[in-house]
């Protein structure tokens, strides 16, 4: 009977053993097949809102973001800059933004909370290129009453330095303004504002 019992054991041993041991191999084979799904701290990040430090950009400097993926612009515009937005308007198709999508407190001619402050994703609305800023000086370029925006390689898109598309252009609508909330003289946050802030 003892040898009987003896082997009984032994196997009932070997059975929780080899279940146990199965059991952790499953989980350790699990945990990073669970992990792979959660988002990286890259991808939660891209969500996020992003702060700029202004004090770093300097009058006409176009300072670079990303946001969801995205290149946010940032500039200080000058005073011929601003200037130029009025020269621009009778070319433009929507001079208005009416058609254009832009958070409620950048619905006006500067489409900005402040004028000298340009906050924008730099994305065509065309197809999705990045246009490259062009000065006032790149007339040779972009011809003779060009007064300074920024231009779609990919397919000729011009916009103003408020990012207002030209009438003939392929891009459908101006670009599309973030929102976002201007901290202090020195601090802007892109992809909050007062609506969205602490919801």
């Amino acid at each position: 009977m003892n040898d009987q019992e003896k082997p009984d054991k032994t196997r009932r041993n070997l059975v929780v053993a080899t279940s146990v041991a199965g059991g952790i191999a499953s989980l350790g084979a699990a945990v990073p097949f669970v992990a792979s799904m959660l988002p990286s701290e890259r991808a939660k990040a891209a969500g996020a809102p992003v702060e700029v430090d202004l004090s770093k950009i300097a009058p006409g400097q176009l300072e670079i973001v990303e946001w969801r993926g995205k290149p946010v612009w940032v500039i200080r515009r000058t005073k011929e800059m601003l200037e130029s937005l009025k020269v621009a308007e009778a070319r433009l198709s929507d001079p208005g933004s009416k058609s254009s999508e832009q958070p409620e407190y950048a619905e006006n001619e500067f489409r900005s909370k402040q004028p000298e402050l340009m906050v924008m994703e730099g994305v065509c609305t065309h197809l999705g290129c990045s246009p490259q800023l062009r000065t006032a000086e790149a007339k040779a370029e972009m011809g003779a009453d060009w007064a300074g925006g920024f231009y779609c390689p990919c397919h000729g898109s011009k916009f103003d330095y408020a990012g207002r598309v030209y009438r003939g252009a392929p891009a459908p609508t101006n670009l599309t303004v973030p929102p976002y909330t201007i901290l202090s003289e020195t601090r802007l946050v892109i992809g909050e504002d007062e609506k969205t802030k602490g919801a």
